[in-house]
């Protein structure tokens, strides 16, 4: 399988789309697995595109010439799955999702089937990523303008949203 890093999302080969945060609700929404898509949708990272219209990127934007933050490419990488992700490889994803589940977690399309992920063996060979530093850092550096010093582990724990049944 050949991955390449764009931005914080991981791109594979042509087998492996985007399905979007709706799809990963079906299941990722139940109180016995621990609800983790409303977990997300509260989150920055679910708000994240919504964020390049606060004032403060407005101001950026202004000060750096760039006309319109919610539509320009270097802002859009890291607040939108959408927009790092090759056209060909989405199925159902949005932009208005923000930086979704796909962006931590791999494209969805193959191992969204309960049967691949009862086995996360099956389910990492299907595209399922298990978030990293690295995976992180794509976005979360010194590169972002409104970078604040990260902490991978403190991080992971503020939007922690574990499977209770596991």
């Amino acid at each position: 399988m050949c991955v390449a890093l764009f931005g914080m999302n991981v791109s594979f080969a042509q087998q492996f789309e985007y399905i979007g945060a709706a799809k990963c609700k079906m299941c990722h929404n139940k109180p016995q697995t621990g609800k983790q898509y409303d977990i997300w949708a509260s989150s920055l990272h679910a708000n994240a595109l919504k964020s390049l219209s606060s004032q403060q990127s407005l101001d950026y934007a202004k000060k750096n010439n760039i006309a319109d933050p919610t539509k320009e490419k270097t802002c859009l990488k890291c607040h939108a799955t959408y927009y790092s992700v090759k056209e060909d490889l989405i199925q159902t994803l949005t932009a208005q999702e923000g930086v979704s589940c796909e962006s931590c977690h791999g494209p969805g399309s193959v191992y969204k089937s309960n049967a691949i992920m009862k086995d996360q063996a099956k389910a990492l060979a299907s595209g399922l990523i298990l978030p990293t530093k690295e995976v992180c850092e794509k976005c979360h550096n010194k590169e972002n303008p409104f970078h604040k010093p990260f902490n991978f582990e403190t991080a992971v724990a503020k939007i922690a949203h574990p499977n209770p049944a596991k």
